[in-house]
């Protein structure tokens, strides 16, 4: 068993002794772990909604930054034109690499959620495959 399977946030024995040690060395410490146990399923939505949320006001820094910049000029007329058609080609290879990050996390979503679609409909076939108690066959799952 890893390191990641024994403190996922679950009510395992390795996070119940962690929160029961928190709260006997230092109650906050109990009760972060506690918080953990509890929310730490919506850590990864809330990380990944921070992530895009700094991303975003960086990318507009970084907007803001190369407009003032622009009006920068050197008096070198040639130089300024090399100048801005480099920066717009840089700023087009940072908008195909944004929109090529974002095809892949959709594509990384849509794996994962074909994944867990696989895993559900095996645990409906071999669960309709089994039978209850005397109840007869369980009710079938229709795939959409």
């Amino acid at each position: 068993m890893n390191q990641s399977a024994l403190l996922r946030p679950d009510w395992t024995p390795a996070t119940i002794a962690l929160m029961i040690l928190g709260f006997v060395v230092f109650w906050p410490l109990g009760l972060a772990m506690l918080a953990y146990i509890i929310f730490g399923e919506r850590l990864r939505g809330f990380k990944r909604d921070a992530n895009n949320a700094a991303d975003g006001f960086f990318a507009g820094c970084r907007r803001s930054h190369g407009r003032y910049r622009q009006h920068f000029t050197t008096g070198n007329v040639a130089f300024d034109d090399w100048r801005k058609a480099e920066l717009d080609r840089l700023e087009e290879e940072r908008r195909k690499l944004d929109e090529m990050r974002e095809e892949f996390d959709s594509y990384v979503r849509e794996l994962r959620r074909a994944k867990d679609q696989d895993e559900f409909d095996r645990f409906m076939r071999d669960r309709k495959n089994t039978r209850r108690d005397g109840d007869g066959p369980v009710a079938e799952y229709q795939a959409p």
